[in-house]
């Protein structure tokens, strides 16, 4: 399941993550003050989209030998960047290479409109790592005619193409472009069909759900719970009637991009701040020759041991979000070292971890006797590849494993730097306030809201994806969540920070000194959940993406049990509608009875209960309410997503070794993805 809390940029930055009007803080967690500076944090706006940059504070202090391996750790995450294209579609490739072949040869008139609406096309493929949204999953069409399409081809170098302009699989390239109905969703998530079949990601070739299902059945019944993420790191495909694996390692699938992330790998492991970071990295390069799923692991214990280095690196096959039925990894990596004063307010809480369990609503059956292993800190990300950019979660809980994350541990962090940029970021208009119920609602928020999401953030990685525990034997295929199961651990995730978040216990640790950071983030998760949230789909569409199911099933079911005492409440104003939180008491106490319930779902392993849940109250759309939020929101002129232009290390060497590293911070998102698709492509067109 996925553990990481992603940020909602373009509504988040002016609605939740609005900037603190001097709010006071108690000593004992300082605010930590940014120099000001003239940096650019918006680089540009098309589509959907806007392109921000960020800084990598305290870099410059970083010891020689912390740079060098910051540095190779910064390659080894480059060098998986195709692999991620290949994963969510398996024409992307050859998709962005005949994209980018255009870009760097065509002869044509590159001023015109439709050159124009050419280039928002490969920029947003380059966003979204493939031809469909990054976050909405439904393939995104050209806003360009099909014959124009034509003519920049002839336009350009013939032999630069992936695949020759002249053959028919060019034309079914062009095809899959075009046609709204091939491939229209990476990922189908709706009931009652075949979410292998139906999803256009390129984990499955040839097999049908129940083929899958089966297929793993005979890794995992009667084995116990104890179990590795078995097909976390494969293709599933069928030859000579008999289904079977591809496996993604140093010698098979994707071998000629994993073979330099190892080559990178092996030349930081002599680098190593400790002798735990230096197992930690042999264990990852061992897993990525072996492939074997056991080996990651290991490899996973490894690193949640190692708590004293201040570099850090996420690298390999890890979120299982693009994958229906919750079992392919999606490659990522985010290098990145501690920021040690702003780790002072996710470690305050992180330390009462067994006093927010033993607190919690669950039933006491659900509930870990102990609480272990959970490192928390803030960091300032370098880079970031795969699955996490452009665009980037703010917060990350790894390992996912349950079993892994019970005995050994699990590491929470925070994004400091990035979620820096996201406030720094000025926005054009106020989705605020065109959507903030009232005047007090509005000033809370902007007063209040940067802390409150920062808490929410904290506490839904450190202590959220924490809690619980699972009942023995859940986890076999008879008793697992499958399409809902991500939507349902973001959901509990969620209701621990929301239920704590009202909390006295937040303010006796000196992480906040008013209540009303909580009701701030009341205001903003309910509106958000009911309202401005829709802004992200199209209009007809239901909800797909799991965050956005996650929050808009714990906002509606909140809204629906909480009717009888009018706990949250819609009212129209000046023919607009707005929600209004009215007991913000009743509404903590209705947070935690959602909790305990789905709690008991990841439990015991209740597939019906959680189908039920996410389908009646996190799927479907109030078509009328849509059509108004999005009539309302376009006047505004916000995007509402955004991602990064990446840092740029360059490494100083004297002879053949480093001296120094520095970075840089390129401005112009177009020439960093043809630099990337210049040095990072190492996989062919079709793996």
């Amino acid at each position: 399941m996925k553990q990481r809390y992603l940020f909602l940029i373009g509504l988040v930055v002016s609605i939740v993550l609005a900037p603190s009007c001097n709010e006071a803080k108690t000593d004992k967690v300082k605010e930590q003050k940014k120099p000001a500076d003239d940096f650019e944090y918006i680089a540009e706006q098309f589509a959907d989209l806007q392109i921000l940059r960020y800084q990598v504070p305290g870099f410059e202090e970083l010891t020689p030998q912390q740079k060098e391996l910051v540095y190779y750790l910064y390659e080894a995450a480059l060098c998986g960047r195709d692999i991620i294209y290949d994963q969510k579609y398996k024409h992307n490739l050859a998709i962005r290479k005949t994209l980018e072949n255009i870009v760097n040869t065509y002869t044509g008139d590159k001023s015109t409109p439709e050159y124009g609406k050419f280039m928002e096309y490969v920029k947003r493929v380059w966003f979204s790592n493939g031809i469909h949204h990054h976050y909405s999953n439904s393939k995104f069409l050209p806003e360009f005619p099909k014959a124009y399409f034509t003519e920049l081809v002839a336009a350009s170098a013939a032999e630069g193409f992936p695949v020759s302009p002249s053959s028919p699989e060019f034309a079914s390239l062009t095809g899959i472009m075009f046609d709204p109905a091939i491939d229209a969703k990476i990922v189908n998530q709706a009931a009652n069909i075949d979410n292998v079949a139906e999803s256009a990601n390129n984990f499955y070739e040839g097999v049908t759900q129940k083929e899958v299902e089966a297929y793993y059945a005979k890794f995992t019944e009667g084995k116990g719970t104890k179990l590795p993420e078995y097909g976390l790191n494969t293709k599933v495909v069928k030859e000579n009637g008999q289904v079977t694996e591809k496996v993604w390692h140093v010698g098979g699938m994707y071998t000629q991009a994993i073979e330099k992330i190892v080559f990178w790998l092996e030349k930081a492991i002599p680098l190593a701040e400790t002798p735990e970071q230096k197992d930690a990295l042999e264990k990852l390069v061992k897993y990525y020759h072996s492939g074997d799923v056991t080996d990651w692991d290991v490899y996973n214990t490894a690193w949640v041991k190692d708590v004293k280095s201040q570099v850090d690196v996420v690298n390999g096959f890890i979120e299982v979000y693009l994958d229906a039925i919750g079992k392919k990894g999606s490659f990522e990596s985010v290098v990145s070292f501690k920021d040690l004063k702003a780790t002072e307010r996710i470690q305050a809480i992180s330390a009462q971890a067994q006093w927010f369990e033993d607190n919690s609503p669950l039933f006491p059956e659900h509930k870990k006797e102990v609480v272990k292993g959970i490192e928390a800190k803030v960091i300032t990300v370098v880079v970031e590849s795969g699955d996490a950019a452009p665009s980037t979660p703010i917060g990350i809980n790894l390992p996912n494993n349950n079993w892994v994350r019970e005995e050994k541990g699990s590491k929470s962090v925070s994004l400091g730097n990035i979620v820096h940029s996201y406030n720094e970021a000025k926005t054009k208009g106020s989705a605020l306030d065109e959507f903030g119920c009232d005047e007090k609602v509005i000033k809370r928020i902007k007063q209040y809201g940067a802390l409150a999401s920062d808490l929410h953030t904290d506490m839904h990685e450190v202590i959220g994806h924490a809690s619980g525990k699972i009942n023995p034997g859940v986890g076999t295929p008879d008793k697992t969540l499958i399409q809902y199961a991500s939507t349902l651990e973001e959901a509990r995730a969620d209701l621990v920070a929301l239920y704590y978040i009202l909390d006295p216990k937040l303010i006796e640790i000196g992480v906040m000194n008013t209540l009303d950071v909580g009701k701030a983030e009341y205001d903003s998760y309910i509106m958000n959940g009911l309202i401005t949230q829709l802004t992200r789909i199209k209009l007809g569409d239901e909800i797909e993406e799991a965050h956005m199911r996650n929050r808009q099933l714990v906002a509606k079911w909140a809204y629906e049990k909480g009717k009888p005492e009018n706990v949250i409440e819609f009212f129209q104003r000046d023919g607009k509608t707005f929600v209004r939180v009215n007991d913000y008491t009743k509404l903590r106490a209705l947070f935690g009875e959602l909790l305990k319930e789905i709690q008991r779902i990841k439990s015991e392993g209740d597939f019906m209960a959680g189908q039920s849940l996410v389908e009646t109250y996190g799927v479907k759309v109030d078509q009328v309410l849509h059509k108004e939020i999005l009539e309302r929101y376009a006047k505004l002129n916000l995007a509402p997503y955004s991602g990064f232009i990446q840092p740029k290390l360059v490494a100083v060497y004297e002879g053949e070794k480093i001296v120094d590293v520095k970075v840089e911070y390129p401005k112009d998102f177009t020439e960093q993805m043809l630099e990337y698709s210049k040095n990072y492509s190492f996989l062919p067109v079709y793996n």
